[in-house]
């Protein structure tokens, strides 16, 4: 009898992440997998789903204008528990830190339902950074049974806190989306030049700066000093800012207010992935205080600069191809400044290091679900 696997997520990051997941599980055998999504990112949700071709089993829609966390996570977790009447998995799939992965963690253990967390066992130890990630990763590694780690470091972390699952370092998930996007992008000229042109508004004298924030813990003040920072490197000559502005408006109405108006200032639209790709692989550096984006962009051989002062993710830190800048005005200019006016320093910031994963790590967690053998990620001493 096949194994019922419901996958749930509800946002883009998650979306992005799972996709490479449920494309493995849909080819495995003695596999049946279920995709339930819950919408707490609708529009930005919805274009994941259809770049990676997904078409869920079951969609909760559940976000609305103005939500809360406290609001958001009772609906998540009243409606996934009819999904479970309704699909009677024999085990759940989450994915990260979300309040979509917590309260399914929740909802699937309140129900005696064995839970596989993706990304498990990333830590800062401090609830308060990243704020509520911190509180949701954990909760959902102490429910899990299968943890999935994506590096070495994620799963000394959870033997650490002597929790009861099985720990299998994968490597991340969002390599093999990414590697994946990539190559499609360059097999196809087609797609390459209508992503040309979609961004042809960059000069091509200048570099450019790709910028991505959206934190809750930098609403504020940290908005603020990201802002300053930004208008004042837009000063210089050399430099093109992208920065595709998240939708909430805690983001977007500071970061429109500060630096609209300016002609190498460009403020667009949130970007489907694939052309986020396409972007990604056409900057400079990167400025950002996503998780995803410092996973990513080493695999791309890009500087990160992240606007946070702890990081979940330090395994690119200590690689040496992300550095910490806060969202102090101050450091954010002298840090890209220098990645501009050095080119010794940039060479060495931006060599292609990648301790997060070799596109394997969906291959991987279809393999344990199996109960089969499992080659567990072990990055090279360079990537390490």
């Amino acid at each position: 009898m096949a194994l019922r696997v419901l996958s749930i997520f509800g946002t883009r990051p998650e979306a992005i992440k799972m996709a490479p997941v449920v494309q493995a599980l849909a080819g495995a055998p003695g596999i049946t997998s279920l995709v339930c999504v819950t919408g707490q990112h609708r529009q930005m949700l919805d274009q994941v789903l259809e770049l990676f071709a997904i078409e869920p089993d079951y969609d909760l829609d559940l976000m609305v204008p103005n939500q809360t966390l406290n609001g958001l996570s009772a609906r998540a977790i009243a409606g996934l528990d009819e999904v479970l009447t309704a699909a009677s998995p024999d085990r759940v799939l989450v994915h990260g830190d979300t309040t979509t992965a917590m309260a399914a963690s929740v909802a699937a253990f309140h129900r005696g339902i064995p839970v596989g967390h993706v990304e498990a066992g990333l830590r800062t130890y401090d609830l308060a950074r990243p704020w509520p990630e911190e509180f949701n990763r954990r909760i959902v590694d102490v429910a899990a049974d299968l943890l999935f780690a994506p590096t070495p470091l994620s799963a000394r972390n959870l033997a650490g806190e002597r929790l009861s699952g099985r720990v299998i370092v994968t490597g991340n998930t969002v390599i093999d989306a990414l590697l994946a996007t990539r190559d499609r992008i360059a097999a196809d000229a087609a797609l390459s030049a209508r992503l040309a042109e979609r961004f042809a508004f960059l000069e091509p004298g200048r570099r450019v700066l790709l910028v991505t924030g959206h934190r809750r813990e930098n609403f504020g003040a940290g908005f603020e000093g990201i802002c300053e920072a930004l208008a004042r490197l837009a000063d210089r000559s050399d430099i093109d800012i992208v920065y595709p502005v998240h939708l909430n408006p805690n983001v977007n109405d500071p970061v429109r207010s500060a630096l609209s108006g300016r002609g190498n200032v460009h403020l667009i639209e949130p970007l489907d992935y694939l052309p986020f790709v396409g972007l990604m692989t056409r900057a400079h550096a990167i400025l950002t205080d996503s998780g995803g984006v410092q996973e990513e962009a080493p695999a791309l051989g890009k500087p990160v600069l992240v606007m946070r002062d702890v990081t979940e993710r330090p395994e690119a830190v200590e690689a040496g191809t992300v550095r910490l800048v806060g969202t102090d005005a101050d450091r954010i200019v002298r840090a890209v400044s220098d990645l501009w006016d050095d080119e010794a320093l940039y060479r060495r910031f931006a060599h292609a290091a990648n301790p997060y994963g070799d596109g394997k790590a969906s291959a991987r967690i279809a393999a344990a679900l199996q109960g089969e053998p499992v080659d567990e990620f072990a990055p090279t001493r360079e990537e390490a």
